[in-house]
């Protein structure tokens, strides 16, 4: 799983210091191991085969509705909400919205440039890069010290992607999101001292609608929870959506570090 161990801030306000760390979006992956992996049941792996399989389009979208925890200056547990929508087409074109309590952000990239919009803030940042969507994911995360939870959904092999770093799990039982019936696994990465929970649909999509990531290390036991909805696989997303043109008055700025928190 693509999660840091580090627990980082969710999305604060761009260019005040800091930078959007953008949570519900995705990002490089951990290489995986080869299935099956010993400790975790079969039913897991082929219901994350079929998951990986429906992941494997050219091009689709999806909405999150997501809940973090953070530590508040006096450390005591706080809590902060988004909602996403995610636009992604192979190999190297993303548009994501996250709008939440501490405003919106856009982020575009086309194959050459990601480019980070905060709408509040009516300021913008690019950086130049070129190839697929890990690439520039990539170069976000080590120009900002970003961590992207929900890393492993764009990957070429998402059900490996999950797995990678997982000690035991298994299916715990069913349950019901949106009155589509579900598979409940829970898997531990033993490394990184962090458990998480995942609810695919009990289907031939086996389409990810859950997500919860326990951080076992930290104080609080702080979590992340994601909700996942509206799969559309028969966009067809023209090349303008994913091309950032500065509307007036909005201004460039350079990209700080984001420090944990």
């Amino acid at each position: 799983m693509s999660i840091r161990k580090t627990l980082r801030s969710s999305l604060v306000i761009l260019f005040a210091g800091v930078l959007a760390s953008l949570v519900p979006v995705i990002a490089p992956s951990a290489r995986a191991q080869d299935l099956p992996l010993p400790g975790v049941g079969e039913n897991a792996t082929a219901a994350l085969a079929r998951m990986s399989k429906t992941l494997a389009a050219t091009q689709f979208s999806f909405a999150s509705r997501t809940l973090r925890a953070y530590a508040g200056p006096n450390g005591e547990l706080l809590h902060i909400a988004h909602k996403t929508k995610t636009v992604f087409r192979r190999p190297d074109r993303l548009f994501v919205e996250v709008t939440g309590d501490d405003g919106t952000i856009k982020i575009f990239y086309n194959g050459t440039a990601i480019v980070l919009y905060g709408v509040e803030e009516k300021k913008y940042a690019s950086i130049p890069v070129a190839g697929d969507i890990f690439k520039a994911l990539d170069a976000v995360e080590q120009a900002t010290g970003t961590d992207f939870p929900l890393a492993d959904l764009l990957s070429d092999d998402p059900g490996r992607s999950v797995l990678s770093g997982v000690t035991s799990g298994g299916q715990v039982g069913m349950a019901m999101i949106d009155g589509v019936r579900c598979r409940h696994f829970f898997f531990v990465q033993a490394a990184d001292d962090l458990e998480f929970e995942l609810w695919l649909e009990d289907n031939d999509q086996s389409l990810p609608r859950r997500f919860v990531v326990t951080y076992r290390s930290l104080p609080g036991r702080p979590n992340f929870v994601a909700e996942l909805s509206d799969w559309d696989f028969a966009i067809q997303t023209p090349d303008g959506e994913f091309e950032f043109n500065p509307p007036p008055g909005v201004t460039r700025a350079e990209l700080q570090p984001t420090p944990s928190r």
